[in-house]
């Protein structure tokens, strides 16, 4: 299975990819935060230093770009070739209201017309040269069946990875995902798929899977000890597409009943959409460092049980040694967080920050975004990381902070 790291502006830089690299692993690829590039200026020397080659040795970094003008996209590809980079994403999914104003990011999926023209030039580029480019998505801007006609332009295009946000631009991140309009994609689109919304636990990633139809996953629900959610008598999804439950828009009739022409059945790689792999984690990687280890192990330990039984061989000290557990069942990732790990990753943030900015609250402003998403690894600790977070100077910050991490240490 891959996981992927979503990008995320002023935090994921090449900093924290290379310590959470080092420290956690099991990101089979990082997306850089996204490079805006003007006229004259394909690359800033802040955005060339964050994605230089020698800064991110030893991981698999995808550059981003996010922009509406073709020439300037191809101008930044030009430059991230020259740096010896094959692939590189094109955002058409962040929600920002002053990056949505200027028609870029979902701001773009606007002018589909427009759009359609931009692709033509990129790709028509990328064939030129060898270069993949990749896609990263959300459903539309203000309705989510606007993806019915966005799909049927992305369809027109060698797409490397059609990376999905089952949501619009104006839910931002807030709300359920709409997770039919990924089941959607999956029986429609040719380009291969990555989920990417709404994974904080091996639960959620057990859900979604579930909720999707793709099978293998009720074991991996069952390994966080609960059920899926159709044995809990919680409404499963629609059947696939080419009923009209699914097909049609929501709410209304599938297009065939509405004398529309229907979508084309499972037009390439619907078997490799199927698959809910690869993935793309962001904030919940951010809360939880350990979760793509965990989820990895969840679906080994789910594929050595398929096996154990396919080859007749059930007993627990086969089993534990496939799925690299102890005799008391304990996985080698842990479901409670190591906080070991997460005082030497903090640690290494911390100091490397201090290399590179000044004064103190700089540094701290950038700790404080990192304990945004940490906190919820620390329950009952709201007070001190109140604290922690009005702290302006390094020591003022220290004198919380450790006696913070060394008492969850203590209490595991």
């Amino acid at each position: 299975m891959k996981i992927y790291f979503a990008p995320l502006e002023g935090v994921t830089t090449y900093i924290f990819r290379n310590a959470f690299a080092e420290i956690y692993g099991h990101v089979d690829k990082y997306f850089a935060p996204f490079i805006s590039p003007s006229e004259n200026c394909p690359l800033t020397p802040r955005e060339r230093k964050d994605i230089a080659p020698e800064n991110n040795r030893g991981i698999h970094l995808v550059p981003q770009i996010l922009t509406c003008r073709s020439e300037h996209f191809i101008d930044a590809a030009k430059a991230l070739s020259s740096m010896g980079y094959g692939e590189i994403n094109l955002n058409l999914g962040c929600p920002s209201g002053t990056v949505c104003a200027k028609g870029k990011g979902a701001g773009f999926l606007q002018d589909k017309d427009a759009l359609q023209s931009f692709l033509d030039d990129i790709y028509s580029y990328a064939e030129s040269c060898g270069m993949k480019i990749s896609v990263k998505t959300r459903l539309g801007y203000r309705e989510p069946e606007e993806f019915y006609s966005l799909i049927e332009i992305f369809n027109l295009f060698p797409i490397s990875e059609l990376i999905m946000h089952p949501r619009i631009r104006t839910d931002f991140y807030k709300g359920d995902i709409r997770k039919e309009y990924f089941a959607y994609a999956q029986d429609h689109c040719k380009c291969p798929l990555v989920y990417n919304g709404n994974i904080f636990s091996v639960q959620d990633y057990a859900d979604l899977s579930s909720e999707c139809g793709l099978g293998g996953d009720s074991s991996i629900s069952g390994r966080v000890g609960e059920p899926a959610k159709a044995d809990r008598g919680e409404p499963a999804m629609p059947e696939r597409v080419g009923d009209s439950a699914m097909s049609g828009r929501v709410g209304e009739p599938a297009k065939a009943d509405r004398g529309e022409p229907a979508m084309p059945e499972r037009v390439g790689g619907s078997a490799q959409n199927r698959e809910f792999d690869p993935i793309m984690l962001g904030r919940g990687l951010m809360s939880d460092p350990e979760l793509a280890g965990k989820i990895k192990n969840a679906v080994h330990d789910a594929a050595t049980d398929a096996l154990a039984v396919a080859i007749g061989k059930h007993d627990d000290e086969t089993r534990n040694e496939a799925r690299n557990t102890d005799a008391d069942g304990t996985s080698a990732f842990a479901a409670e967080t190591d906080f070991l790990k997460l005082r030497r990753f903090h640690d290494t943030l911390y100091h490397e920050y201090q290399k590179v900015m000044a004064p103190d609250i700089n540094v701290l402003h950038k700790m404080r975004e990192l304990w945004t998403y940490w906190q919820v690894l620390l329950e009952g600790k709201e007070r001190e990381i109140k604290r922690l977070m009005k702290a302006k100077k390094y020591e003022d910050y220290e004198a919380i902070v450790y006696p913070l991490l060394q008492a969850a240490e203590e209490s595991k």
